[in-house]
C-alpha cells in the first residue's frame, strides 16, 4: 500500500469539535502569539491543525496547532471570516505516538539565525521600509530591530535613529589630577 500523507485530505471542522490535548508543553508568548494573529489575519490559514479523531466522542484532539486554534477562540473577526471552521489534518495513531508527533512538531519549528534575521532587517531599510513597518510586519519591537542593525554593523541602517548624551568626556589637567570640572570629585572618598 503506498503512503499517503495526511495533509492531502485536509477537511473543515467546526470549531467547538476541536479539543487540546493534555500534555502540550510548548507555550507561546504574548509577542508570538500577536505576530501568529497578525498573520492569520493577513494571510489567512496556511496550515491545518493536526489532530486525532475520536469517533465515539466525535471530537478532535490536537496534537500541533493548539496555539492557531486559540487565535480562532480568542479573535471573533478570525471566527467570523472562517465561518467558525478550523482546517484540519487528521492522524490515527495511538496516544504515545500522538505525544511523540506533538513534540516533534514543536521541536522541528526550530529558531530565527540572528545572521539571517540581522540581513533580512538590513534588506527591508534598503527597500525603504522604516522601523515601525518592520516592527508590524515582523512582530519585533524596537529594541530586536536595533540589536539586529547592529549586528551587520551598517552606519546606513542607524541614519533615522536619535541617540541621547548619555556622558561627555573631559579633558584631563596637565597635572594629571582626573576630571577638575566633575561635580562629583569634591572629596577623595569614595
Amino acid at each position: 500500500m503506498k503512503h499517503k500523507s495526511p495533509v492531502y485530505d485536509v477537511i473543515a471542522v467546526p470549531v467547538a469539535k476541536i479539543k487540546p490535548n493534555n500534555y502540550n508543553p510548548n507555550a507561546v508568548a504574548p509577542p508570538e502569539m500577536k505576530l501568529l494573529y497578525q498573520s492569520i489575519k493577513l494571510d489567512g490559514y496556511t496550515m491545518p491543525i493536526v489532530c486525532y479523531y475520536v469517533k465515539e466522542d466525535d471530537e478532535y484532539i490536537i496534537v500541533d496547532g493548539f496555539h492557531r486554534y486559540r487565535i480562532m477562540l480568542e479573535h471573533e473577526d478570525i471566527f467570523e471570516r472562517e465561518g467558525g471552521m478550523l482546517p484540519v489534518s487528521v492522524i490515527d495513531k495511538p496516544i504515545d505516538q500522538r505525544m511523540a508527533s506533538t513534540i516533534r512538531h514543536n521541536r522541528a519549528r526550530g529558531s530565527h539565525n540572528v545572521d539571517l534575521m540581522s540581513n533580512i532587517v538590513k534588506e527591508l531599510h534598503e527597500i525603504g521600509r522604516s522601523d515601525a513597518w518592520i516592527s508590524k510586519h515582523l512582530g519585533m519591537d524596537r529594541d530586536e530591530i536595533l540589536r539586529l542593525k547592529q549586528i551587520t554593523g551598517l552606519a546606513a541602517l542607524f541614519k533615522d535613529v536619535k541617540f541621547g548624551k548619555a556622558w561627555r568626556p573631559v579633558e584631563e589637567e596637565a597635572d594629571g589630577e582626573d576630571f577638575p570640572d566633575s561635580p562629583d570629585t569634591e572629596t577623595d572618598e569614595i
